[in-house]
């Protein structure tokens, strides 16, 4: 863990930080099977340091952005004006599975503990509550890779609440595995690449997630979700912006 959070710029210089917020393109199938194709094609996302919080903007249209909290999400106006939102957000994915279609409600509560978790990444594991445990390593493509195996507390609701992180040689994030509970529990392996410098934070700046068979090997025909970062902007506790111009490719 400790190496992991020193290759993507530290403890130290996360401390410093309130909110990263990335300019993302995002796609894949899932988004269409959900009955939400491009929703998310251009969007700007908001994630906090401190807490599970996250924003998409614009959504679900210019003015209004979309709001995820453990036990909330809504869809606020640019001047804070409440649209809609509901309490319980994940009471309302019971009984689903891969194919079940989401309102909007459900899109925003699945997109923002999603984003916020990979944004987050490995920072969140010093969180209150997060308990990892370094297990076998894992060979893939001729690499090998150190694994923790991360058991996330109740209060921070995720894809599930163990999930498994790779990292290679400098510690750098490269595949991310998890079970999709709120769809019916999908094994997913998430590939992290292309990690660039962002206001002193390594970031992986591309993501495709596939689906896996038994064997822990990834089903490569077809992307899940794939998300492209274009731009991350780090925000201090006193509010101020450091642009975020990137720097020299990581790896």
């Amino acid at each position: 863990m400790d190496l992991a959070i020193k290759a993507h710029g530290g403890w130290e210089r996360w401390a410093q930080l309130s909110d990263l917020r990335a300019h993302a393109n995002i796609g894949g199938g899932i988004w269409a099977l959900k009955g939400w194709p491009g929703a998310y094609a251009d969007v700007d996302v908001t994630v906090s340091t401190r807490r599970p919080h996250a924003e998409y903007a614009p959504f679900p249209r210019t003015g209004q952005r979309g709001v995820w909290e453990p036990e909330r999400t809504a869809i606020v106006t640019d001047d804070g004006g409440i649209v809609e939102e509901r309490t319980a957000p994940r009471s309302f994915f019971h009984g689903h599975a891969i194919p079940t279609p989401w309102d909007q409600q459900n899109l925003i509560y699945f997109a923002g503990y999603a984003i916020w978790t990979y944004l987050t990444t490995p920072f969140l594991f010093r969180l209150p509550g997060f308990e990892a445990e370094e297990i076998e390593p894992w060979t893939e493509n001729g690499e090998t890779w150190r694994r923790l195996k991360v058991t996330f507390p109740a209060t921070v609701p995720s894809h599930s609440p163990v999930q498994t992180f790779y990292f290679d040689a400098a510690g750098l994030l490269r595949r991310h595995d998890y079970s999709v509970d709120i769809m019916g529990g999908t094994a997913s392996a998430n590939y992290a690449s292309d990690h660039k410098t962002f206001s002193g934070l390594v970031i992986p700046t591309k993501r495709r997630v596939y689906a896996t068979r038994p064997d822990n090997t990834p089903i490569l025909d077809r992307v899940a979700v794939a998300i492209d970062i274009l731009n991350v902007e780090a925000i201090d506790r006193t509010g101020s912006r450091t642009p975020g111009e990137a720097g020299a490719c990581a790896i």
